[in-house]
């Protein structure tokens, strides 16, 4: 494979684990189970340090299709661990059956710890509602069919077959301009309704006789030829031709968030760039879920770990041995969001507000901080609304319905940025809503801007134009003009992004050799 990286072999998916894990795999589902999860069959596989570098530069998945990112992400891991930076202790696959893997040299309790942790990771997988995006169907009896190893292996393949017939490098050449555009994708595009997801097209030429000038109502036929005389309805039509022409000039007739989907039905592509175009974008929509809910999920799967190895699996020579590792988990740098820390007391917050009644009107109306503090109205409610709120939100959602300022207090937390005064990075701000804003800011989209195909026959000449959704957060020009000549590439015609550069309208260009900033445009 390029960049150095061998794929691993199916037989390493099938190399199961010994009796003794098994044993413990079992009863550690069961102790989810009596908890109330509810998670795919999980398949176990025990990987050595190599292995386990190979799968996660592949992103969890046994083969990927070849590109020489996935041997420089594998080289990163492989130097970090072996430089004792860092350490995968565990992945695991969205899939049905799920497929995790497990390091062949992590102790009894990291193992226990790991297999916890994976029962809630399937739990939240199989349960969320942002997970469904993933289905690619449904088994006779309604159990959602995920078989994205399978997908993945035939996408490696596709990409493999055109890389034999066209060479490595100008297949790679298009991958990395692909690449780069991948985030480019709409959110909300999963859960339209079918006819909704249909490519947006341009409209035909036979359509121009279908279309009807606008007449004036006739309500006696001998009135017709004085309300609707023959100089007016020329006129009508001539009106409706030109509109009609002007929409096809102007193409797609709102604005498309799905810029790589957009890019698949209307860029002039040969046969296997539109393939492999294809197989990056089914590939972003399956990752999406994992960045919308990267917070809850982490939290979810370390507080089920937490309380089934603390209520159920350590013994007491293992408790320490636990503590310790789960600490290291846990752990969070001042300048750093740790998703694992913030998600797991977020989960415990809503728990213990839920079971102590702290909601609804006569909590919100109560300003007594000592009433407060010592409210506890036993409702016990907590179990309930923690299963409600991972079935149905994502980290936008959950922290915008449920991080409160006592949370904020309690945690510590504040906003930061960089001094260029002082030339380092300084707290700003440990007010409730700055610190809100600004977390909120760094989730919607991912932390990616929003960007949308406004026109893609710009000037009459077929040029892409596209715009950015400012929220009060400029573009970085050195990105954004790497991102214009992705956009060239694939579009084989100049493009333009219309943005705001320091609050002013700003056309940033690229033609395929010059870039352009200038004033003005719809930004």
């Amino acid at each position: 494979m390029a960049g150095g990286i061998r794929s691993l072999r199916r037989s390493h998916l099938q190399r199961g684990i010994d009796d003794d894990l098994r044993g413990w795999q079992r009863r550690i589902e069961g102790y989810a189970r009596e908890a109330g999860l509810d998670f795919f069959p999980v398949v176990f596989t025990v990987l050595s340090y190599a292995q386990m570098n190979e799968v996660a530069a592949y992103g969890g998945f046994p083969t990927r299709y070849p590109h020489w990112r996935f041997g420089m992400e594998y080289e990163r891991l492989k130097k970090t661990s072996d430089w004792g930076l860092s350490r995968i202790y565990e992945l695991v696959i969205n899939s049905n059956p799920a497929v995790a893997y497990l390091l062949e040299g992590n102790t009894a309790v990291d193992q226990k710890l790991v297999m916890a942790h994976v029962y809630a990771h399937v739990d939240f997988f199989k349960n969320n509602v942002y997970f469904r995006a993933t289905d690619q169907g449904r088994t006779p009896e309604g159990e959602p069919v995920r078989r994205w190893i399978d997908a993945f292996a035939n996408h490696a393949a596709t990409v493999r077959r055109w890389v034999l017939r066209k060479g490595i490098e100008p297949v790679e050449e298009f991958i990395d301009a692909v690449l780069s555009l991948e985030n480019l994708i709409d959110p909300n595009l999963p859960f339209l309704p079918p006819d909704k997801r249909r490519p947006v097209r341009p409209a035909d030429d036979g359509d121009e006789e279908a279309v009807e000038p606008a007449l004036l109502r006739v309500d006696r036929e001998y009135m017709r030829d004085f309300i609707n005389p023959e100089e007016f309805v020329a006129r009508q039509r001539e009106r409706a031709r030109r509109e009609q022409e002007a929409q096809r000039r102007h193409f797609p007739p709102s604005p498309v968030r799905d810029v790589l989907g957009f890019l698949v039905e209307h860029a002039p592509l040969e046969r296997w760039e539109r393939e492999v175009l294809r197989v990056v974008r089914t590939e972003s929509y399956y990752f999406l879920p994992q960045r919308q809910t990267k917070i809850m999920n982490e939290g979810w799967a370390s507080y089920w770990h937490s309380r089934i190895m603390t209520e159920k699996v350590c013994s007491a020579a293992e408790i320490i041995d636990y503590a310790e590792r789960n600490a290291s988990v846990m752990a969070t740098s001042p300048r750093s969001l740790n998703p694992y820390k913030l998600g797991v007391e977020l989960f415990r917050h809503i728990e213990e507000r839920w079971d102590k009644g702290r909601f609804g009107p006569e909590w919100d109306a109560c300003d007594d901080m000592e009433a407060r503090r010592n409210w506890d109205r036993r409702t016990g409610l907590g179990r309930a609304k923690i299963f409600e709120v991972r079935a149905v939100h994502n980290d936008v959602t959950f922290v915008d319905e449920f991080l409160t300022p006592e949370f904020v207090e309690a945690q510590r937390m504040y906003a930061f940025g960089f001094s260029r005064r002082h030339d380092r990075w300084e707290i700003e701000s440990r007010e409730f809503r700055k610190v809100k804003d600004r977390l909120l800011s760094q989730l919607t989209n991912a932390g990616n801007p929003v960007i949308v195909v406004v026109d893609a026959n710009g000037g009459n000449r077929g040029e892409l134009v596209l715009r950015h959704e400012h929220h009060g957060v400029d573009l970085r020009l050195d990105w954004a003009r790497d991102t214009l000549v992705a956009l060239e590439r694939v579009w084989k015609r100049p493009v333009e992004l219309h943005t705001r550069v320091e609050g002013k309208p700003t056309v940033l260009g690229f033609d395929g050799r010059d870039h352009s900033q200038k004033r003005g445009g719809t930004g």
